[in-house]
């Protein structure tokens, strides 16, 4: 793993079944992502993404192969202490959300900190400051069933960002949105990625695959290609470049995306 891996996969294999009903579901992928870098991963439904994405944060463990964690085997580690290493280093962004339906919106976003025993002041602070930045204070004090879909994903945003995580794990993250509350969910992401924080975002959706710093295009398993993005929100181009650019995969076009990426090639 090179200097300044935040996350890496190797060889990392996650089969199903066995015999003719064998269902090679991650397919000896390698994968880096670095600190602060942004990763859309995309390609048709029932390639893989979903899968691999668990077993990045830890959440499975594969058939075969290794994921690291700033450099530490995850793989290896037992189910306690896959657990705490998510707390600490990982935060989770679901496509349906996932909040605690008794809890109230700062209260979902607390739980990571207490969870990890952190303090209940603390906590309190911590998710104000979030929902605050996420354009969300004014629903601290609601349960999920009062908020909209777009609420509720910046408050699952805001959960994964508490306890500062060294990576942000989104699968599908908009899509149980509609178009409105996609639009705002990719202000945020475009957001994070400004801020430097790391992100790995599964996709279907030009829009917000145009958020990231590189593409990773999957098939049957295995990643087939990447593109290294040269337009982004930070240029204010991004959103627009990609949109809008669907193909067989399920999102973008290889063709189309040629001309607005480097080093895009087969692995």
């Amino acid at each position: 793993m090179t200097a300044g891996c935040a996350v890496a996969a190797r060889r990392l294999t996650k089969h199903f079944g066995r015999g003719t009903g064998l269902l090679r579901a991650v397919d000896e992928v390698d994968l880096e992502v670095h600190a602060g870098e942004s990763v859309a991963i995309v390609g048709a439904s029932g390639c893989g993404k979903s899968t691999l994405l668990r077993l990045l944060g830890g959440l499975d463990l594969p058939t075969s192969g290794e994921v690291l964690i700033a450099g530490e085997r995850v793989d290896r580690l037992s189910r306690r202490d896959r657990a705490r290493l998510r707390r600490r280093a990982i935060g989770f962004v679901f496509q349906e959300f996932h909040l605690v339906p008794e809890l109230t919106a700062a209260e979902n976003v607390e739980l990571p900190v207490l969870l990890a025993g952190g303090s209940a002041i603390g906590a309190r602070k911590a998710a104000i400051r979030l929902l605050d930045r996420m354009g969300a204070a004014d629903l601290a004090g609601r349960r999920p069933a009062a908020l909209s879909g777009g609420e509720r994903q910046k408050v699952a945003i805001a959960r994964a960002l508490v306890n500062e995580p060294l990576v942000v794990l989104a699968d599908e993250p908009t899509g149980s949105l509609d178009s409105a509350a996609t639009t705002e969910v990719l202000r945020l992401f475009g957001d994070l990625r400004t801020g430097g924080q790391t992100l790995v975002v599964v996709t279907h959706e030009g829009r917000v695959a145009g958020t990231s710093d590189r593409l990773v295009t999957m098939r049957d398993g295995a990643l087939v290609s990447e593109a290294r993005l040269t337009v982004g929100p930070a240029g204010g181009t991004g959103l627009g470049a990609l949109a809008g650019l669907v193909g067989p995969a399920g999102l973008a076009d290889p063709a189309g995306l040629a001309g607005r990426a480097e080093g895009d090639g087969a692995r």
